[in-house]
């Protein structure tokens, strides 16, 4: 049986070893900058979990497709990072800054391009289904994105748009990385199913935890200015749920006006040209979210779907090894402080 040691070993030989292209170097310097960062490999690591419940030892057929899936997370994030104006990721400066947009725009587009090469070094016999796995994902993530953006013009999102949203542009390739691996391994289709499942229900839970710590983290530990969702009025799980709660609550007469919705979007309008204009914001809207509980909320949320995660992995008639493997990379997901 492959161990978790012997993953995190095919992990960190494949990515110290990975090669781009040298020529011309503005064009591919950001994507192995971007590599050399390093980061969770949530992705790969969970290709690689889920090929291993299948198989006993690993085949270099593997390693390629595991390595698309983090050069293609990659991607995205050079491309987010110019949609969303970031100045950090990971704690360093983004492409975008180190570069300029430009080229983060067509060094992103590259580093997806190579991402669909690695792909294509899943072995014949299956590459048809992980070619369309991945390429639906991709069309995914994409669709996800633009959801966030247009989220942005918006003053409310319900609850269903939201995970609707975040299962696109996080959770679906989340999904296809715990797919993928059991594809290649040769697994059932009823055991794909479930580990895609597994990963989706897991995905969405990472993505609140995200959202989570992008309002109560450590700056130091999560390699960014904390509260940066709230001084954009970004769409997060918090601020919806705030906004669902706070208008039920208010309409019954349960909470005091000032912690209700009306009082949540007026605090969303306030400009946050400087930066104690920003503290403040943050500290109000985090006073109406602790008033409405939204703290404890979400919470719960993630443990739930933590849960249900688990339930589909349960669903496999893995064995206990083997089941316990997968529980210990749901719990290191998301007992996570960055």
């Amino acid at each position: 049986m492959i161990n978790e040691n012997q993953i995190e070993e095919a992990l960190g030989s494949l990515f110290e070893n990975i090669k781009f292209s040298s020529e011309p170097s503005g064009l591919y310097d950001p994507l192995r900058y971007m590599i050399g960062i390093g980061g969770k490999r949530v992705r790969p690591r969970l290709c690689l979990i889920s090929y291993s419940l299948f198989k006993d030892d690993f085949d270099e057929k593997i390693l390629e497709p595991a390595a698309a899936l983090e050069v293609f997370h990659s991607f995205t994030l050079i491309h987010d990072d110019i949609m969303d104006n970031s100045d950090m990721r990971r704690g360093v400066p983004t492409v975008c800054r180190k570069w300029n947009e430009n080229t983060a725009i067509i060094s992103g587009d590259v580093m997806m391009i190579d991402s669909y090469k690695r792909i294509a070094k899943a072995p014949a016999e299956v590459l048809p289904q992980v070619m369309e796995l991945f390429t639906e994902t991709a069309a995914q993530v994409c669709e996800g994105q633009q959801y966030d953006m247009e989220f942005e013009n918006e003053k409310v999102v319900d609850m269903d748009a939201y995970m609707k949203m975040i299962g696109l542009k996080t959770a679906v390739l989340i999904a296809c990385s715990a797919e993928l691996g059991a594809i290649i391994a040769g697994a059932g289709k009823r055991s794909c199913e479930l580990l895609y499942k597994f990963g989706y229900d897991l995905g969405l839970a990472f993505q609140i935890t995200d959202d989570y710590l992008d309002t109560y983290g450590d700056p130091a530990v999560f390699g960014k200015k904390i509260g940066g969702d709230i001084i954009n009025n970004k769409k997060t799980w918090l601020l919806t749920k705030a906004l669902e709660k706070g208008a039920e609550l208010e309409s019954s007469g349960a909470i005091d006006p000032k912690f209700g919705k009306a009082s949540l979007l007026r605090i969303m309008e306030m400009k946050a040209s400087n930066e104690a204009d920003k503290a403040e914001k943050i500290a109000k809207v985090k006073e109406i979210y602790e008033a409405l509980g939204i703290d404890e909320d979400v919470k719960y949320e993630i443990i739930k779907l933590h849960a249900q995660a688990m339930s589909y992995a349960g669903m496999i008639g893995l064995s206990k090894v083997r089941y316990e493997m997968l529980h210990r990379y749901a719990d290191r997901l998301l007992a996570r402080n960055k």
